[in-house]
């Protein structure tokens, strides 16, 4: 599950719509960065059926609001935004407390804690899964801001550790840290200390998404994106009428391009590399094996929409979103990451059911085992 903040509550509708049809779907290996992190780690962690996870993981979203994951009062906005103006004009002196990142989420470390049934800040579920048998492997991903490197956090039952040009896994239980700082926003959430180094957002460094997956072992891969793929029907409108581009909409297309687009290289490099596997001998692979993959996405964009909802914000966390220009484009990418209010949230949920639905016979399809055509032959837009 891939990262998307606040979009990634579309990952719950598409998996609750699975879950109508397939209640105890075995999900031996789970993975997740950014926000798709929270998810997995709470599927991981539950021990409940698959239908039953879902539900109670539909419900701790529908209670999420903007209060409930970063201060978004007027004071700690002030305090923050104060400790930035200080740091800048003072060249780097350490007049004041040093500010880390935009927002205080002290109230969503609370709130996971509650919901993860948190013991010292481990998560203790996910071993005794482990022990039952129901699940193999949970792995989380962040990034090391001292190294750069992209570190995948995993708690298994003996699965191999590997190492990649700057990406390496560790095997260690899995934390309340770990989650918060795979979901750590650049600069908009601070950082969080693991292993005694600095860490965020796992898809700043992770240029290959669906590996962590691939090195646990799976063989089916379902990966739920929150990237609304444009088609010719999106044009753009002609270039008279066409405003410069606001700070939102840089900003938005930039963690765009950091959590998302790299999923969409890597399925295609995926396929790829499954055709010239199906080409060769058994003895010719050099320990290659073909991965299915089914790419699911929003059939609607998420960023449009949530534009609808921007006046449900918290007033001073509203006037500032709108002083990035959120209100000047049709399709604010970044408020969208951070519309942490139920009516979005549902309606988001409410589309990942729908698309489920509509894919129902391919997804299906996927679980039993059939084979699909590849990319190359379906599209990559279908996928």
């Amino acid at each position: 599950m891939g990262g998307g903040g606040a979009r990634s509550a579309y990952q719950v509708g598409v998996l609750r719509s699975i879950a109508r049809r397939h209640p105890k779907l075995a999900t031996p290996i789970l993975t997740g960065v950014s926000a798709g992190a929270i998810n997995t780690a709470y599927l991981a962690n539950d021990a409940g059926e698959f239908a039953e996870k879902i539900e109670r993981m539909r419900q701790h979203w529908l209670e999420l609001t903007t209060e409930r994951v970063f201060r978004a009062d007027s004071l700690s906005l002030l305090r923050i935004a104060s400790r930035w103006g200080v740091k800048l004009v003072s060249g780097g002196r350490r007049i004041a407390k040093q500010p880390r990142g935009m927002v205080d989420t002290t109230p969503l470390r609370e709130f996971l804690s509650q919901t993860l049934n948190c013991a010292n800040g481990a998560l203790p579920g996910i071993a005794e899964n482990l022990r039952r048998g129901s699940l193999h492997a949970a792995a989380v991903t962040t990034t090391d801001y001292a190294t750069g490197r992209s570190i995948t956090h995993v708690q298994s039952s003996g699965a191999p550790m590997w190492m990649r040009p700057h990406r390496v896994s560790i095997e260690a239980p899995l934390t309340i840290d770990h989650v918060m700082a795979s979901a750590a926003l650049p600069l908009f959430f601070p950082a969080v200390r693991v292993g005694g180094t600095w860490h965020g957002d796992g898809g700043v460094g992770l240029t290959a998404p669906l590996s962590p997956a691939l090195h646990l072992g799976a063989e089916r891969l379902l990966a739920i994106s929150t990237r609304y793929e444009r088609t010719t029907i999106d044009v753009a409108p002609p270039a008279e009428e066409q405003r410069y581009p606001p700070p939102a909409q840089v900003v938005g297309l930039m963690f765009n391009a950091v959590f998302l687009d790299l999923l969409d290289q890597d399925a295609m490099n995926l396929d790829r590399i499954n055709r010239l596997i199906e080409g060769l001998a058994p003895e010719q692979r050099m320990g290659l094996r073909p991965v299915r993959l089914l790419l699911l996405r929003p059939s609607r964009n998420l960023s449009a929409l949530a534009g609808a909802y921007e006046p449900k914000l918290p007033q001073p966390f509203k006037f500032l979103m709108r002083g990035t220009g959120t209100k000047e484009t049709k399709s604010p990418e970044s408020l969208s990451m951070v519309m942490f209010e139920p009516e979005y949230i549902r309606s988001v949920i409410e589309l990942g059911e729908e698309d489920g639905e509509r894919r129902a016979a391919e997804i299906d399809a996927f679980l039993v085992g059939e084979q699909r055509p590849g990319l190359m032959v379906t599209g990559f837009w279908r996928v």
